[in-house]
């Protein structure tokens, strides 16, 4: 069992998902929402620098 405190859940409560499935406020994909709560926390913290890019990702595609 994982001592280190839990990854705390990216949520920020405005939920919403796009055409691939993929969260408007956290940028999860739906299947990274319904598994965030059997992820160890080396699982947590990776998806978490991957929510960074896709933000990132985001943000550029609707800066055209």
């Amino acid at each position: 069992m994982d001592d280190n405190p839990s990854v705390e859940c990216p949520c920020i409560r405005q939920c919403s998902l796009d055409d691939q499935d993929i969260c408007l406020g956290c940028h999860r994909t739906l299947n990274e929402i319904l598994e965030w709560h059997s992820m160890n926390n080396a699982q947590r913290k990776n998806l978490i620098n991957d929510l960074s890019f896709r933000a990132v990702a985001r943000k550029r595609s609707f800066d055209f």
